[in-house]
C-alpha cells in the first residue's frame, strides 16, 4: 500500500489506482495531483465523514471505495463525477441517499451494512445499473422505479425489514442472482437443524484451509464417527456479509440435504467455548478446484476464467448436469442458492462437480404463488453458466447436434422469466443428452 509520505512527495505521479488506510479524518488534498490518471480510489478503513465538494476534479475516477468509515449520508458530490460507475460505502452509518448522490453512469452500488430505511426513486433512472448490494440495512420497501433498471443482474437484500418481495422484481429481464434471507417475511422458513451434533471436544483442528466473508474453514480430525476421520470444519462469523447472514447460509447448507453434487454435511458444531456456530463437512478431494474466478471490477457480474481454459464436451455436459441436478433438489426443498456462479463450483478434470458457497442462499415456500418465478431467476444464472461452458467447449465435429441442443437450452434459460424452463426439465434434458452420448459415442 502506498504511504502518505509517497503521495505528498509526488512519488505516485501517474498512478491509476490508489489505496490509503491510515485512520484519515480528512481527504488528502494531494490526491488531486493525480487527477489526470487516477481511475480507482480506495479510502476504506479510515475515519472519514465527508468528501471534498470538488471531487469531480478527479475527472477519470471510475471506482471509489469508502467502506468502514463514518459517513452518515452518501456524499452528494459523487453524483457530479462524470466517469464514476462503481461506488462502495459498506459498513458506514449511512441513513440517507439523495438523488444527487447517484452518478449518472452508476453500474455497481454497494451500501451493505448501513442504516438505510429507504432509497430514492431516482435510483430507477440509472440505466447502467447491474449490481446493487443492500444487505444489512433497515429497508422496509424498494422504490417501484427500480423496475426501470433493465440491466440489473445481481441484487442483495438480505437482513433488512422487508415484509415481501415486490411482484415487479420477477419481471426484471436480466435479474439472475438474488439474495433476501433474514427479512421478516422469510425468517420462519430459515429455522433448520441438521439433527446431528458434533461437540467441539470431538474435533481436533489441524490447519486453516481458507477464509471467506462468512467464516473460516479448517482441516480437522473428527472423533465423532470413524476414529481419526479427516473432515472440514467451517466456523461462521457473526457479521452480515455482502450476501447475507452466515446463520442463513448454515441453515441452507443443512436443509439442502444429501446429493452427489453437494458437499456432504456431517453435523453441526456444538458446545464451542465461544458459542461460535459451525458445520462439519466431508473433506473435498484435493483434485477439485474452482471452475472460475469471481467477477472483476470491470466484468462486474461475469466470472473470470483462466486464459486458455477449455472443457471437453463430456466434461462440460457433466458440469452442467451436476449443477442442474443439485439446483433441482434445492428448489424442491424451497432453497434459492442465490450465487449460482462458476466461482462457486468445484470440479475436477473428469467433470465431477460440487456446488458450494451458500452465503447468498434464501428460503421460500415451494407452494408459494411466486415460487416458480423465483426459481426461474436462478435458471437465468444457469443460462449464463452454460453460455460460459459452451464458449470454452472443445467438441468433435460429429457433436454438432448435441451442441445445437445445448445452445437452444442456453437460449431458453435467458428468455423472459415466464418462458424459462424449470430445473426439473433442465436436469432431465441434460441427463438424456449424456445418456445419448454414452449410447452413441463419437
Amino acid at each position: 500500500m502506498p504511504t502518505l509520505e509517497q503521495l505528498r512527495g509526488g512519488e505516485l505521479a501517474g498512478v491509476t489506482r490508489l489505496q490509503l488506510a491510515y485512520g484519515l479524518t480528512e481527504f488528502p488534498k494531494e490526491i488531486f495531483d493525480l487527477a489526470d490518471t487516477l481511475e480507482i480510489l480506495d479510502l476504506s478503513g479510515n475515519a472519514l465523514t465527508a468528501l471534498p465538494d470538488d471531487l469531480a476534479r478527479l475527472h477519470k475516477l471510475r471506482i471509489i471505495f469508502c467502506s468502514d468509515n463514518q459517513f452518515s449520508e452518501l456524499p452528494e458530490v459523487l453524483g457530479s463525477c462524470p466517469a464514476l460507475s462503481m461506488v462502495g460505502f459498506r459498513n458506514n452509518r449511512i441513513r440517507t441517499v439523495s438523488a444527487s448522490a447517484l452518478p449518472p453512469q452508476l453500474r455497481w452500488l454497494i451500501l451493505t451494512g448501513n442504516q438505510l430505511e429507504s432509497l430514492p426513486a431516482e435510483l430507477g433512472a440509472r440505466p447502467f445499473l447491474q449490481k446493487l448490494m443492500l444487505a444489512g440495512n433497515q429497508l422496509h420497501t424498494l422504490p417501484v422505479e427500480l423496475a426501470n433498471c433493465k440491466r440489473l443482474e445481481l441484487l442483495r437484500l438480505a437482513a433488512n425489514q422487508l415484509n415481501d418481495l415486490p411482484a415487479w422484481l420477477f419481471e426484471m429481464p436480466r435479474l439472475a442472482w438474488l439474495a433476501y434471507a433474514g427479512n421478516p417475511f422469510c425468517t420462519e422458513l430459515e429455522k433448520t437443524e441438521s439433527g446431528t451434533s458434533i461437540t467441539w471436544s470431538q474435533l481436533r483442528l489441524q490447519r486453516k484451509l481458507g477464509e471467506g466473508a462468512s467464516g473460516v474453514i479448517y482441516r480437522a480430525e473428527c472423533l465423532h464417527g470413524p476414529s481419526g476421520e479427516t473432515v472440514a470444519v467451517k466456523l461462521f462469523k457473526g457479521a452480515i456479509t455482502s450476501d447475507g447472514s452466515p446463520l442463513c447460509e448454515m441453515a441452507a447448507c443443512v436443509a439442502g440435504g444429501p446429493h452427489p453434487n453437494l458437499i456432504p454435511i456431517l453435523g453441526e458444531v456444538a458446545d464451542h467455548p465461544d458459542g461460535t456456530r459451525g458445520l462439519v463437512m466431508s473433506m473435498v478431494e484435493p483434485d477439485f478446484s474452482n471452475l472460475a474466478g469471481p467477477p472483476s471490477l470491470d466484468s462486474c457480474t461475469r466470472d473470470i476464467y483462466p486464459e486458455g481454459k477449455r472443457f471437453s464436451l463430456d466434461a462440460a455436459l457433466a458440469i452442467a448436469h451436476g449443477v442442474a441436478s443439485a439446483a433441482r433438489q434445492l428448489h424442491a426443498r424451497g432453497i434459492m442458492h442465490g450465487d449460482l456462479y462458476g466461482h462457486n463450483i468445484l470440479h475436477c478434470g473428469e467433470g465431477r462437480t460440487l456446488l458450494g458457497d451458500f452465503g447468498a442462499a434464501s428460503f421460500y415456500a415451494p407452494d408459494a404463488p411466486h415460487a416458480a418465478s423465483l426459481q426461474r431467476l436462478e435458471v437465468r444464472a444457469f443460462g449464463c453458466l452454460l453460455e460460459e461452458l459452451l464458449e470454452r467447449c472443445d467438441a468433435p465435429d460429429a457433436a454438432g447436434a448435441v451442441l445445437a441442443q445445448l445452445a437452444a437450452l442456453q437460449a431458453a434459460c435467458l428468455q423472459e422469466n415466464a418462458a424459462r424452463p424449470l430445473f426439473s426439465a433442465i436436469d432431465a434434458q441434460l441427463a438424456a443428452l449424456r445418456q445419448s452420448i454414452l449410447d452413441n459415442p463419437f
